[in-house]
């Protein structure tokens, strides 16, 4: 099992980014995906969920209205689309597959993937 998140980078504020978490060893559509992030000095947060078969979506407050979260299931991709970035988002994220449903707890993902690093800066 495989997770591989990608797409991070420098932007500055107001700008947009798309991270991809491309998974293989298990079937996509089995497991809810999330993606965490984890800012220098601080707790890794839950960022985003999006619930295994029906696609519920789930947000934290602080990215409501500016994140979506999408999968792909044919080509085994979650993508988080964040627009309208502010420098509060900077940090590492990861996405991480959770065999029964969303959770905003880390310990509940069975398999998580290697962090890509957004930094919002101008």
């Amino acid at each position: 099992v495989q997770l591989q998140a990608s797409g991070g980078g420098l932007v500055q504020p107001g700008d947009s980014l798309r991270l991809s978490c491309a998974t293989s060893g298990f079937t996509l559509d089995d497991y809810a995906i999330a993606w965490f992030r984890q800012a220098p000095g601080k707790e890794r947060e839950g960022v985003s969920c999006i619930s295994k078969h029906d696609g519920s979506t789930y947000f934290a407050d602080s990215v409501k209205g500016r994140f979506t979260i999408s999968r792909d299931n044919p080509t085994n991709t979650v993508y988080l689309q964040m627009t309208s970035l502010k420098p509060e988002d900077t940090g590492v994220y990861y996405c991480a597959a959770a065999r029964v449903f969303c959770s905003e707890y880390g310990s509940w993902y069975n398999y998580w993937g290697q962090g890509t690093q957004v930094t919002v800066s101008s």
